[in-house]
């Protein structure tokens, strides 16, 4: 028979677990597997940072979500597609996730089984167009796919090209998912567009020299190169193609810079560098933009504006704006009210940080406008349109 003092003992050691924020958390959990040690980490390592700075603002700020705390649980991938499915696989069964961030393209698309056979909502950080590729169920991206990025930068150039033959343009990408997701898309816009695709060169990320693609690219008439490649590859690119005296414009996705960049390209990014990038900036003088600046005031996590971190921030406020949508029409935030939160997503406006939002259960693309952009080699970022959806609205080129 136990005595009197192991019942006590017994009934405390119950209470404890079940209270809410002591044994069984209260919290709201998001898992995010990102690249912070492989390949490009610099910008996995502010998107991790971005997205950790806006729940700690949330939590301290606003008191969490419906008086929930919110806790993301940090994995490091290191750009490595088997680790960032083990990351995924303890995030559904052992941690129980309410959310999950996923980082590359190769990344979500292999974690994508398990995200669907748990069904818990993710956000892809790389916006590979494969990965809403059907079936869609439970991924999402944050904002416009690399298919936008291929249709606007093309339109730039029909909009800046001078003379009466079509633009001739080559593409510089990896060789892997991430890279190729360019190549599809532009050739297909582009035979819809009168744009020559004169060349694709494609190589590994590890390659540090890349004069042979470049001479290629030069042979075959190339006026513009469209790339996909991270930061340090285009400082490369840069310095390959000052080394042969061939100078083009280049024209990259919204990925193509990060804190390193502007340290690794001075004297060597000029003025050559335009980039599709579907954000607010500094100079838009946005709420959204004042939420960044408030961010990395108390924080100090960065000193100014980064495409990574704004990132980071980006996908850390669709998830917190699901949860509370959850809580509102559900009384409850977990997986499955997350979800049907997300899929009744109707230009949902998040100050112009991002372009609004739209998800339904057919389509969770977030949005399609673009708008392209000067990058200086100061850092700062230079609007040279308005926003767009291309192949429907004109550019209007700024001055």
């Amino acid at each position: 028979m136990r005595s009197a003092k192991s019942v006590i003992l017994l009934t405390i050691l119950a209470l404890v677990l079940l209270w809410p924020g002591t044994g069984m958390s209260n919290n709201i959990k998001v898992g995010a597997a990102i690249n912070l040690t492989g390949p490009a980490s610099t910008w996995g390592q502010f998107h991790a940072k971005g997205q950790q700075d806006y729940f700690r603002y949330v939590n301290e700020i606003k008191g969490g979500v419906a008086g929930r705390k919110i806790e993301m649980i940090l994995a490091d991938t290191a750009y490595k597609v088997p680790e960032a499915v083990a990351a995924v696989r303890k995030f559904a069964v052992q941690d129980q996730v309410d959310m999950i961030a996923t980082w590359g393209a190769g990344e979500g698309l292999a974690a994508k089984p398990i995200i669907q056979k748990y069904q818990i909502p993710t956000i892809n950080y790389s916006t590979s167009w494969e990965i809403l590729e059907p079936p869609i169920e439970y991924m999402y991206l944050p904002f416009g796919s690399y298919r936008l990025d291929c249709e606007a930068v093309l339109d730039y150039i029909l909009a800046i090209h001078k003379g009466k033959e079509p633009p001739k343009v080559g593409l510089l990408t990896y060789n892997n998912a991430y890279g190729r997701s360019i190549h599809k898309p532009s050739r297909e816009y582009a035979e819809k567009q009168n744009i020559n695709i004169v060349a694709i060169e494609e190589f590994p990320p590890q390659t540090v020299d890349l004069t042979t693609e470049l001479l290629r690219l030069q042979k075959s008439g190339a006026e513009y190169l469209f790339i996909q490649m991270l930061p340090a590859t285009i400082i490369t690119a840069f310095r390959s193609a000052d080394r042969i005296g061939y100078d083009p414009p280049f024209f990259g996705t919204w990925t193509s810079t990060d804190p390193d960049f502007f340290r690794m390209g001075q004297g060597l990014t000029r003025d050559r560098l335009r980039i599709q990038f579907p954000g607010g900036l500094p100079v838009d003088h946005n709420s959204g933009m004042k939420v960044m600046q408030e961010l990395w005031k108390r924080y100090k996590t960065v000193e100014k504006f980064d495409a990574s971190y704004w990132e980071g921030v980006a996908v850390a406020m669709i998830m917190e704006r699901a949860m509370s949508r959850a809580s509102e029409k559900s009384k409850e935030i977990n997986c499955a009210t997350i979800n049907q939160a997300m899929e009744s997503f109707r230009q949902e406006d998040f100050g112009g940080l991002i372009p609004a939002v739209t998800y339904t259960a057919t389509d969770h693309g977030a949005s399609f406008r673009a708008r392209m952009v000067q990058v200086k080699e100061d850092g700062s970022y230079t609007p040279l349109t308005n926003f767009y959806v291309p192949g429907k609205e004109k550019i209007k080129l700024r001055k």
